[in-house]
């Protein structure tokens, strides 16, 4: 699998058509993705522009990426700062991992610091914005149990979202981001169905703005 870095010079490379580059940016999102990757995906398009016939503005495509580029800049620095410090801690004998307030605990996947299930209901702020503040976020472990949220601070704050499958998730009311998840009873094929055929849409970049999760 080619890199990060390889599918972002591909989106920059102008002598590219755009569908290529379009097809790049994706790629991109397959390494970094903070609220998971269809939901990253909707943001950028709504965020960058990115109109669904593409050569009307083939520079919505670096804009995305340069947004990606720049949180996941963050996220890697966060990265190498906790590598080093478990590092010092193995030489000092200390092998287990100590428990902390950060944002590690709270992760679902590679890169996915603030998972958002629904794909159109997520932060509507940059992302290099809302990536560092996830990074530098400390939620006390007396507080976890109450649900806080580390992109809007909201706490027990909460709505079920059915992903019609297998899990339901109590997203932040505020911006969409799944604080909890538990196994649903059953699936809910319509539901599914309906879930499909949104995503299908937005693929299609056939986007709309966020919608309110209130």
């Amino acid at each position: 699998m080619s890199s990060f870095n390889t599918h972002q010079r591909r989106v920059y490379d102008e002598g590219r058509p755009a569908r290529v580059r379009h097809t790049n940016l994706r790629s991109c999102l397959v390494h970094f993705a903070p609220y998971g990757f269809r939901a990253t995906y909707h943001h950028l398009c709504v965020s960058a522009g990115i109109p669904k016939n593409l050569e009307k503005d083939p520079s919505s495509l670096i804009r995305a990426v340069e947004e990606l580029h720049h949180a996941r800049q963050l996220w890697l620095a966060d990265e190498r700062a906790y590598a080093n410090s478990r590092r010092a801690d193995k030489a000092r004998g200390f092998r287990q991992v100590k428990a902390d307030e950060s944002w590690r605990g709270w992760q679902r996947g590679w890169g996915n610091i603030a998972y958002c299930p629904e794909p159109t209901i997520h932060p509507d702020e940059p992302l290099p914005v809302v990536v560092e503040r996830v990074l530098s976020s400390s939620v006390p472990p007396d507080e976890a149990h109450a649900l806080t949220c580390r992109v809007c601070g909201s706490r027990d704050s909460t709505s079920a979202w059915h992903d019609g499958v297998y899990r339901i998730h109590q997203l932040c009311r505020e911006c969409g981001v799944s604080l909890a998840v538990r196994r649903a009873e059953a699936p809910d094929p319509l539901l599914a169905a309906d879930h499909a055929r949104q995503w299908k849409e937005i693929w299609r970049l056939r986007n709309e703005s966020p919608r309110d999760p209130r």
